[in-house]
């Protein structure tokens, strides 16, 4: 065993999030350690080319960012740009593929039309535009406490009733969001294209009394307070390019191919790089992985006994794909850069939503499975070689919902991998006037470019339990009335039941996404508790 080497802290994974809170440190003259498990840092947010001989680098496993502050680009001196989307949505009507439902953020009466043509009831569409400009009065509210120590329910309530949104507060978190939904919105499409925001990577229903769609739903109208969803310019492997930079610069070390097999008491953490065993120590030691991951490195079961939420299961199957050109939709009225424009949904009214859900809690995969699809390349095509750029090329993301981990084994997951692909592409053509398949580019090897990840391959690849894309199920951004905020670890939701452990991922409160926030409030608590009193 190699001598212990001290640092000031130690950081557990080197996704975004830890190279968020290295650089956070270092910049604060701590001598911090980042261990990476993979041979290259960033973990969810990175680029990658998917297909071999394929000049092309797709955001392989996280696509847009919405949720990441201002105040951190800003405090890091981040040189990321994040392009803005025209389009919000694209949902086909499925029982007449020749009408669709475009949302066009720069022409309102467009919009209005576009839901007059699939038959939304009279005022459907200013109800829509109602129920999210609520929705904003509240997330505008509380976008700025996510970079603050946490409030307590009845004080984030009642900053909700100070600035308007007390109704929004009842809608969205006091009641299933669903009963909201249902209430305000009258077409099954448009209740459907609203819900998909509560089910991302989240296995619920719409009336679910537990909530987590709701706060699923939260985080995805949250992000700078209008829930814009941006596409970062050079891939998602931009982002955290630079918070690998930034990290560095400001002195942090950090090692790739370093496997973590302990975090011990006393802030000991035991890795393997180099092909030798080794062993460093810190006053802080922060964790990127997912809490049950950081529960087995601590020697214990990582069954979630001490909080369920963390054995949460995922439930989605992303789909990468590379095109020749944009597929001809069945719905001849828009132009197919406008519908790959901005969130492309397919098989998600509320009946159908509902009806995937039961299928896959019965044991099946969904048919037809509910899609969305967002299109990077169309927006930024520095992601794809000159010469595919010149042939009309372009890269589709695919996230099918409802596709729980329950459904995958180690037995089964290549066969469920096949048929799960082989759903995407049937939902796909459900809405097209060509066969997909036609339009996939082939590598040198003759392959085509399409890759397919179950919950199951996700787990192996970056670790997260049971494929899910949140670290476990997604909490608040407030704790309960009484919830004891006595500590600065408390104060910023990073806390464990060591002291001297801190959360700094997605498994933090306030975690989820690529935001950069869980890796920010772990930093603060640490610099907060060196402030403290008696702190050695």
């Amino acid at each position: 065993m190699a001598s212990n080497t001290d640092f000031d802290a130690i950081i557990v994974g080197g996704g975004h999030n830890g190279l968020a809170a290295a650089a956070y440190l270092a910049k604060a003259g701590r001598d911090v350690l980042v261990l990476e498990k993979l041979e290259h840092p960033g973990g969810a947010a990175v680029s990658a080319q998917a297909f071999d001989g394929v000049d092309a680098r797709l955001s392989r496993y996280s696509y847009l960012v919405s949720l990441l502050p201002q105040q951190i680009i800003d405090d890091l001196g981040l040189r990321i740009t994040l392009a803005r989307r025209r389009y919000s949505s694209y949902t086909p009507d499925p029982t007449d593929g020749s009408r669709a439902l475009l949302v066009d953020n720069g022409d309102e009466a467009a919009t209005a039309a576009s839901f007059a043509a699939v038959g939304a009831p009279d005022g459907e569409f200013r109800a829509f535009t109602a129920f999210y400009a609520a929705c904003r009065q509240l997330t505008e509210t509380l976008w700025p406490t996510l970079t603050a120590p946490l409030l307590p329910r009845s004080a984030a309530r009642s900053l909700a009733a100070r600035t308007g949104a007390a109704e929004a507060w009842d809608a969205m978190i006091e009641h299933p969001i669903g009963h909201t939904i249902s209430k305000e919105l009258q077409s099954d499409l448009v209740r459907g294209m609203v819900l998909t925001d509560a089910l991302i990577g989240t296995f619920a229903r719409a009336d679910d009394e537990d909530l987590q769609q709701n706060i699923c739903f939260l985080y995805h109208l949250l992000g700078g307070g209008t829930g814009d969803w941006d596409v970062p310019v050079g891939g998602m492997g931009a982002v955290s390019g630079e918070l690998e930079r930034a990290a560095r610069d400001a002195g942090a070390t950090i090692l790739t191919s370093a496997d973590v097999t302990a975090v011990l008491p006393g802030g000991v953490v035991d890795y393997r790089h180099d092909g030798q065993d080794r062993s460093s120590s810190a006053q802080w030691v922060l964790s990127n992985v997912a809490p049950a991951v950081l529960d087995g490195l601590r020697g214990r079961t990582a069954s979630g006994k001490d909080n369920p939420n963390h054995r949460r299961e995922g439930a989605q199957v992303k789909v990468n794909l590379l095109l020749k050109r944009l597929p001809r939709l069945l719905d001849r009225s828009v132009d197919a850069e406008a519908a790959f424009g901005g969130t492309f949904h397919i098989n998600e009214t509320w009946s159908q939503l509902d009806a995937a859900y039961l299928s896959a809690a019965a044991g099946s995969v969904p048919s037809p499975l509910p899609c969305e699809i967002y299109c990077h390349s169309l927006t930024d095509p520095s992601i794809l070689s000159p010469e595919l750029q010149a042939a009309g090329a372009q890269t589709l993301t695919v996230f099918g919902l409802h596709v729980p981990d329950r459904l995958v084994t180690a037995g089964n997951n290549e066969a469920r991998r096949t048929a799960l692909q082989a759903a995407v592409l049937a939902s796909l053509n459900s809405v097209l006037a060509e066969p997909i398949e036609d339009l996939l580019l082939t590598g040198p090897d003759g392959r085509p470019c399409i890759e397919t990840k179950t919950t199951l391959d996700i787990e192996r690849a970056l670790g997260m339990p049971r494929g899910n894309i949140f670290h476990g199920g997604l909490d608040w951004p407030f704790v309960e009335d009484g919830d004891p905020l006595d500590t600065p670890a408390r104060r910023w939701g990073v806390a464990t039941d060591d002291p001297q452990i801190l959360l700094c991922g997605s498994g933090a409160r306030r975690g989820g996404a690529v935001s950069a926030i869980g890796g920010h409030n772990a930093a603060m608590a640490v610099l907060e508790s060196e402030l403290a009193p008696g702190h050695a």
